[in-house]
């Protein structure tokens, strides 16, 4: 079986990503793909995109990664913006919306935050109704080759890891038949988790690549210690703005506004 470790809104946070790359290369993971917000929050947003380009095989377009392409005016946004060069500017606004995997007979689908845009978010409570549209083939997803809808869906946007599974009312099949049902996962986040643990959160997918059959597969979700106190004199010393809301965020997990 192959593994492939999807990580997500690494924030600029590069203390975080390290650990987690490392984290990754002891399990021997070779294939990682990252669902997008590189930048912002934290002051390391050129090593992160940096680093992202050069280990991942595919990265999606995240709600901050576009944002920051756009004219500031808030001195956050702009000091991140100034941060950046030209080309990893261009590089962020030219990410794809989202991939689409074949993993042990199912299709995978992994995107930043909503099959509708990378600034629709979709909450872990979100009504069955938003859930379901998480699968539709939209303009921004396109569709597969073969015009059928993921099986299962990963995303990021929200920094609270979560799995679930959810009946599919559009399918009707005997019991003799495979499940309709659908599954439904965030990966968390890597550089500001929002799930009162403070420590990085990705995904370890794992099962037999592009195989059309059905076989077994799985979802581990990992989480990483790293060292926050080396992560906050980073945003301290680049005096970066909103650097103590960034050190409360990742101190203790959770959104500060």
């Amino acid at each position: 079986m192959e593994k492939i470790a999807i990580i997500s809104d690494i924030h600029g946070n590069l203390p975080a990503l390290e650990a987690v790359l490392l984290d990754i290369k002891r399990r021997r993971i070779k294939r990682i793909i990252c669902l997008g917000d590189l930048v912002g929050k934290g002051p390391d947003s050129v090593a992160v995109v940096d680093r992202v380009k050069e280990v991942c095989e595919s990265v999606v377009q995240g709600n901050w990664d576009l944002g920051i392409t756009l004219p500031q005016e808030q001195p956050a946004g702009l000091w991140h913006q100034q941060q950046l060069s030209e080309d990893r500017l261009a590089y962020l606004k030219q990410l794809p919306f989202s991939v689409d995997l074949n993993v042990s007979g199912k299709l995978f689908r992994l995107f930043h935050a909503s099959a509708q845009s990378v600034y629709h978010r979709v909450k872990r409570k979100a009504s069955k109704q938003e859930r379901l549209a998480m699968f539709q083939n939209t303009e921004m997803t396109g569709q597969s080759e073969d015009g059928k809808q993921p099986d299962i869906v990963g995303y990021g946007d929200i920094h609270i890891p979560y799995l679930i599974t959810i009946k599919n009312p559009s399918e009707k099949r005997s019991v003799k038949q495979a499940s309709s049902g659908l599954m439904l996962f965030n990966v968390g986040s890597v550089g500001t988790p929002y799930d009162g643990i403070p420590q990085a959160c990705y995904c370890v997918l794992e099962g037999e690549a592009e195989v059309q059959v059905e076989a077994g597969f799985a979802i581990q979700f990992v989480r990483v210690p790293y060292d926050i106190e080396r992560a906050v004199r980073l945003a301290y010393s680049a005096q970066m703005p909103e650097s103590h809301r960034y050190e409360l965020e990742i101190t203790t997990g959770l959104v500060h506004k």
